[in-house]
């Protein structure tokens, strides 16, 4: 089922503005550059289909899911080289599971703290953005 209200649903790019830019569709998930760009490489794995909780997919949809946040993970350690990668998900107020997969690095004031959801710090221009989902692109 889609929400056509939901960016990650429609890949509609008027509805990902406040937070994202889309990037690509996965086996089973959407990925969405998140703009805030304090940690480089920060991204969002969206499900395609407008599920709230992964307890509402079939083993089968789980397993690919979390395959595609895996292949995410690992193109953003080729193209980034982070010392460590967090995960977060938080639903409660977008209604569609998704994960936040952020690249942490030592010598970050953030490190061996939880992420600060949106620190409303690094934005970038279009062409640096371009940029870094290229390289994105080229590791997965």
């Amino acid at each position: 089922m889609k929400d056509q209200n939901c960016g990650y649903c429609t890949r509609k790019q008027e509805l990902l503005d406040g937070f994202g830019i889309y990037v690509c569709d996965l086996e089973a998930s959407v990925l969405v550059l998140f703009k805030e760009q304090s940690h480089p490489g920060r991204c969002i794995v969206a499900y395609k289909e407008h599920a709230g909780d992964m307890t509402e997919l079939t083993g089968e949809e789980r397993s690919a899911f979390f395959a595609d946040v895996n292949r995410v993970a690992k193109a953003l350690h080729a193209a980034f080289h982070p010392d460590k990668i967090n995960y977060g998900s938080y639903g409660d107020t977008s209604g569609h599971m998704h994960f936040h997969l952020v690249p942490k690095y030592k010598d970050q004031a953030e490190w061996a703290s939880t992420f600060a959801m949106n620190p409303e710090k690094v934005f970038l221009t279009q062409p640096e953005y371009d940029a870094i989902i290229a390289k994105i692109k080229a590791n997965l």
